[in-house]
């Protein structure tokens, strides 16, 4: 490959990447209409946040070193035998592997546990801030999780001459045929453990990466001349794949980008739910014009510290 055109790949790969803001800030403005009454107003009221705010954890993912391991897990790193005896809390996981190794290779199942323990930990507070940042960036968690080069070594194809297809695959295919979808995903419900319930998203996931990818080098092998044109986007003129092969290629994975995009929105409202419901259900309409002081919030810290502090000893007294 010369170098030119090695160039050429990374600005599409780029430019790919950046559209997958269109699909995250998707995902979060449906699961808000997933959610029951008693949520739904505070969500609507702040839908644009919850929206924009969505693409926050890609924007400092390359300026945060910690950042970037909350996106994926590289499944493949852990051979086949380990797969699924992998520890699914991360207690156990750093025990068995180290910290370092863990984040070497990805952290976003764990990662969207730790995201939902901070959500319900803002509705105790009754925090609005909070609960919109938290909400926003646990949906971006959630929906890479159901990406399937979000849970493989391989995840841009540059391991088997498929540079771009990371992009192509969660960014061009969702542009193009997002208005196709059926978004009626049903009500939010609460997940009896959201830990487990990620695991099984990316395992799920990570069983439709060699799809993903083999269908892409069937489909390049036998109409790949046809693959790139040129758009033009606002006042630039750029590099994509054309709409004829996106089409064949979207037919060949058989539904799989939009049975990936409606289980992220129905997650992301189960966990919003579920969050709030483990957290006793606070009255969210009370916040919906509703600012706390900084000495409210510090003393409702304060309170569940000492809350969380008798429940950890109550515990350790019942063995």
């Amino acid at each position: 490959m010369t170098r030119f055109l090695l160039i050429v790949l990374v600005g599409v790969v780029m430019l790919c990447s950046s559209w997958g803001f269109f699909a995250h800030k998707k995902i979060n403005q449906l699961a808000v209409f997933t959610l029951p009454p008693a949520m739904s107003g505070f969500y609507k009221k702040n839908i644009e946040y919850i929206t924009e705010s969505a693409v926050n954890p890609d924007r400092r993912r390359y300026t945060i070193p910690e950042e970037a391991p909350r996106h994926y897990i590289d499944l493949d790193d852990y051979g086949d035998s380990v797969l699924y005896k992998l520890p699914r809390y991360w207690s156990d996981a750093v025990k068995q592997f180290g910290e370092d190794s863990l984040l070497a290779h990805g952290i976003v199942p764990w990662h969207i546990y730790r995201v939902y323990k901070q959500l319900k930990d803002a509705f105790l507070l009754k925090d609005p801030d909070r609960i919109l940042k938290t909400s926003a960036e646990l949906g971006h968690y959630i929906a890479d999780a159901h990406v399937p080069l979000h849970t493989t070594k391989n995840y841009d194809g540059q391991l088997t001459d498929q540079i771009g297809i990371h992009g192509f695959w969660e960014s061009r295919l969702p542009e193009l045929y997002f208005d196709q979808y059926n978004f009626f995903v049903g009500k939010a419900s609460h997940l009896s453990n959201v830990q487990l319930a990620a695991w099984q998203v990316v395992m799920r996931s990570n069983h439709a990466v060699d799809s993903v990818l083999q269908f892409e080098k069937l489909l390049f092998q036998e109409s790949g001349s046809g693959k790139f044109n040129f758009e033009t986007k606002g006042k630039q003129t750029i590099k994509v794949v054309s709409e004829e092969y996106s089409a064949l290629y979207h037919a060949m994975l058989s539904g799989m980008v939009e049975r990936q995009f409606r289980a992220s929105v129905k997650m992301t409202g189960d966990v919003w739910y579920t969050a709030w419901v483990d957290a006793g259900q606070p009255d969210l309409r009370s916040l919906i014009n509703y600012k706390p002081t900084e000495e409210e919030l510090e003393k409702r810290k304060q309170e569940l510290i000492l809350w969380m502090e008798r429940i950890l000893k109550s515990r350790e007294h019942e063995h």
